[in-house]
């Protein structure tokens, strides 16, 4: 990926659980509703689930709760032994949206929270076309992540954060790779895939996104 955000992650392990609940005020929006979003998820999902970033487990607790079978893929080692000591017998191999170790079986779905705005519009490209390959044919990809209607909508969020003194959001807002829905149509209609967007809170929209079968 473009970043190496092991370190901060490593670091923010100790407290993501704390954070998610409202604990820095800077992300309480980020965060608002956040066990509806994943159970929104969780919802949506089905079969056998590969999830990129599982960070300390919160959404993998969720689909082993619905009775579904996960593999794991986690690039901090911070997280990953977080989620490990929480959930002992699900497997969490060290990867990332790119670059992982295959799973045994095709997935019916791939799923992930709070993270894929880790990758740049490229990245994301890429990695959606290999879902695309790796998914069975009736296959899906149900991400719930910060994404923006346009980009003026994004701009008006970061002058939002920078007047309530929010300076590490807005930093947050302008460095990382978040995009917009266009583009993220975009990029899942070009790979076979039927793409539906639902708003969360102010931040987070859950993508949900079918493969197509044939020329559908």
């Amino acid at each position: 990926m473009a970043k190496n955000f092991n370190d901060l992650f490593d670091a923010w392990s100790e407290t993501y659980d704390q954070t998610v609940v409202g604990s820095d005020v800077e992300y309480k929006e980020v965060f608002a509703h956040y066990e509806q979003i994943l159970d929104e998820v969780a919802k949506n999902s089905k079969g056998y689930i590969v999830e990129f970033g599982v960070g300390t487990g919160n959404l993998t607790e969720k689909f082993l709760k619905n009775g579904f079978e996960v593999y794991g893929i986690e690039p901090s080692e911070g997280m990953r032994n977080r989620a490990k000591g929480k959930l002992p017998n699900v497997q969490i191999v060290d990867g990332d949206f790119l670059a992982f170790p295959m799973p045994e079986k095709n997935p019916d779905t791939i799923a992930s929270t709070y993270a894929f705005h880790h990758l740049t519009d490229e990245e994301k490209r890429k990695a959606v076309a290999l879902y695309s390959d790796i998914l069975n044919e009736s296959g899906k990809i149900v991400f719930a992540d910060t994404v923006f209607i346009n980009d003026a909508a994004k701009q008006a969020i970061i002058e939002e954060a920078l007047r309530n003194n929010h300076h590490r959001l807005a930093v947050d807002l302008q460095t990382e790779y978040y995009t917009t829905i266009p583009v993220l149509r975009k990029i899942f209609e070009e790979n076979g895939f039927r793409i539906t967007f639902k708003q969360m809170n102010a931040f987070v929209w859950l993508i949900d996104a079918e493969k197509r079968r044939g020329n559908q």
